[in-house]
């Protein structure tokens, strides 16, 4: 499950430095520049029960990692249904909305 909270929401809270707000799209693209980043999302960890990431998974992203992806070109699809407005604190609304996913999932 994804999110801070582990529920499946992108929805976040003070404790969370990470601010895991942004509902993207995983990409290989983005799996591979994550990894790169010392956040591996592909490799499972069995022993806290994450099966790793694959393309087309959906998975809260640091609202800080999203922008440098972003500014580094290597930015996924985020569905802006599914990511808190405190994410705009760090992203303007207009970035997200161009690279708003618009299939159906």
């Amino acid at each position: 499950m994804t999110g801070w909270f582990r529920d499946g929401h992108c929805r976040t809270e003070s404790s969370d430095l990470g601010q895991h707000s942004v509902c993207c799209v995983m990409t290989e693209a983005f799996l591979s520049y994550s990894k790169a980043q010392g956040n591996d999302l592909s490799t499972p960890v069995t022993a806290f029960g994450f099966p790793g990431l694959r393309p087309g998974d959906h998975w809260c992203v640091c609202a800080q990692r999203w922008r440098q992806a972003y500014e580094d070109g290597m930015a996924p699809l985020v569905r802006l249904a599914a990511t808190e407005r405190s994410t705009l604190d760090l992203i303007p609304l207009e970035v997200l909305k161009g690279h708003a996913h618009q299939g159906i999932d």
